[in-house]
């Protein structure tokens, strides 16, 4: 397995950011997105997340480019969700198969764990998409639903698969206000 680095992601990622998401839109269903966003459009996506306080990190390769990234962010729009991150995680193609995914995903439970959330859902698109699925089981991740034909891509419909992971104890105790790592706006 070849040497990665982490780290939170920068303004001047933005670049890489957008060629790694535009092979996933263009080519695959972990993005229901049909057009790629240019490189100006993903920063303006990483300031939001980054300042409401959300994780997002990125791999580098031995010569510090950027291969994948991966961030935690808001479930759903609503106040009462706020104790719950959705994950999304991209890599080259050229970087697949070679454990990013399983990283990246570790590295993103931890943080989210350490900022107080309680739940990470997975929103995984296609019910085909299994290296997407079990690297989420494997992670702990359990089967919480399935959106049938929710997705038109590629001249067909396609399943959205929901997963969860329990943080922090999820919901067996209260969270600590006080702590809340994003905003509510």
């Amino acid at each position: 397995m070849t040497a990665f680095t982490l780290r939170d992601a920068r303004e001047d990622d933005a670049p890489a950011l957008q060629r790694i998401y535009a092979d996933a839109v263009l080519y695959g269903t972990a993005t229901y997105e049909i057009v790629p966003p240019d490189a100006s459009e993903m920063l303006n996506r990483w300031r939001t997340l980054t300042g409401q306080g959300y994780p997002y990190i990125v791999a580098c390769d031995a010569l510090g480019e950027v291969v994948a990234y991966a961030y935690a962010g808001p479930f759903r729009a609503r106040p009462a969700y706020r104790w719950s991150v959705e994950d999304s995680i991209y890599i080259d193609p050229a970087a697949k198969g070679q454990g990013l995914g399983r990283i990246l995903l570790e590295r993103l439970v931890e943080l989210s764990q350490e900022l107080g959330f309680r739940q990470m859902i997975a929103v995984i698109g296609g019910a085909d998409h299994q290296p997407s699925i079990r690297l989420h089981e494997r992670a702990g991740f359990r089967h919480i639903g399935i959106f049938e034909g929710s997705g038109f891509k590629f001249g067909r419909w396609i399943d959205t698969v929901l997963m969860q992971l329990e943080l922090n104890g999820g919901k067996a105790t209260l969270p600590d206000e006080t702590r809340y790592p994003g905003t509510l706006l």
